[in-house]
């Protein structure tokens, strides 16, 4: 059973700087792609960056995230800085196994950004 554990997160002050990290066990196939995706409040989960065939992110963070993935660990950091109170959301690791068409989600974690 593929699992996801997500770690830092919690609260920053405008134009601080939070990392949020992942890591991916229980996978028998390789990872196609590792990502995050944040949910706010009243708004539809959105994508913030993923890695895998490049990389990607949403207009939102270009410029101030960036995602690195370590294949070796199977894991994916995300490095927020230029921090501002629209990124405050529940973030959320997600994984994808090309190999066999399957999704999987952490349980997310609260990043809270204060003027």
């Amino acid at each position: 059973q593929v699992r996801l554990v997500e770690s830092g997160g919690g609260l920053a002050q405008v134009g601080g700087s939070l990392k949020l990290s992942c890591a991916a066990t229980g996978t028998r196939y390789p990872i196609t792609v590792m990502g995050w995706y944040r949910q706010a409040p009243g708004k539809q989960r959105e994508l913030v960056a993923t890695s895998g065939g490049g990389t990607k992110y949403v207009d939102s963070v270009k410029g101030r995230f960036t995602i690195s993935e370590d294949n070796a660990k199977n894991s994916v950091d995300l490095q927020m800085s230029s921090l501002k109170p629209e990124d405050t959301a529940v973030y959320y690791c997600y994984v994808y196994l090309g190999v066999i068409a399957a999704g999987y989600w952490g349980q997310g974690t609260q990043v809270t950004v204060s003027s």
